[in-house]
């Protein structure tokens, strides 16, 4: 929850036949601030849950130029994106509301995996004493940035940080952005909103994940830290460490 929240408006999913991890983070100060990111979460994994049958219906196009596993969690995202879109058109109480979304597909016969995202959600990797950000903000700061990478600290913090340019139910349609990313064993991958990005630096997440090999205790370990630091938002984390495809998640 933080110290500054009365409850958590972030989701989070674990969908281990496939091995599909996401976080979700409601759009602003939403009245139906919980609606979204629980529609995301459930939609999406229902839907990738679905395109594992032989005879699946896929729902928007198949890009032959991509895998099937990066097809399945592309399109689970765009129907989530398409469910939250509908239902705040349908209610007026929903209207114009949205989430971040990032997930990572763990597939356990592939020596690879895939992250999809939209929003300021976060996924870090942990390999070999360094962590390393593997996905780009969609906010005002981030834009702001890549148009005008010489902008003064100063200037750059003034500009609102909690501004995202780009989110689940914005629109009818959504473009994602798709990393596939080798896969070793040991590597560890941290999915997360903004309100553990926001509060703790990259080094501290790296010294917790490096601190803790249980990812249930780093993850109890990182929302700890961002308290300790303000806990001013929501905070959600989750910690996926690759073993061998032979033993369990």
């Amino acid at each position: 929850v933080g110290l500054l929240r009365e409850h958590n408006e972030d989701s989070f999913a674990l969908l281990h036949a496939h091995g599909l991890f996401v976080v979700a983070d409601g759009r602003g100060r939403h009245r139906a601030g919980q609606v979204p990111p629980q529609l995301a979460t459930s939609t999406a994994t229902a839907c990738l849950d679905s395109t594992m049958r032989e005879d699946a219906t896929w729902p928007f196009h198949y890009d032959p130029a991509l895998s099937v596993d990066e097809n399945r969690l592309v399109t689970s995202i765009k129907v989530a994106n398409r469910s939250i879109y509908e239902e705040g058109a349908r209610a007026a109480d929903h209207r114009g509301m949205g989430t971040t979304f990032v997930g990572l597909l763990v597939p356990r016969q592939a020596n690879r995996v895939f992250i999809g995202h939209v929003g300021d959600s976060r996924c870090y990797r942990v390999r070999d004493g360094e962590i390393a950000l593997l996905t780009q903000d969609h906010s005002l700061v981030n834009e702001y940035i890549r148009t005008m990478p010489d902008l003064p600290a100063a200037q750059r913090d003034e500009l609102p940080r909690n501004v995202i340019t780009r989110a689940l139910g914005m629109n009818d349609v959504v473009m994602v952005d798709l990393l596939a990313d080798a896969a070793r064993e040991g590597d560890v991958y941290v999915l997360c909103s903004d309100g553990l990005s926001g509060m703790i630096t990259d080094a501290e997440i790296l010294e917790i994940v490096s601190m803790h090999e249980d990812p249930e205790v780093a993850c109890r370990a990182l929302i700890a830290k961002a308290n300790e630091h303000g806990g001013e938002d929501n905070i959600t984390a989750l910690v996926v460490r690759l073993v061998d495809a032979d033993k369990d998640f």
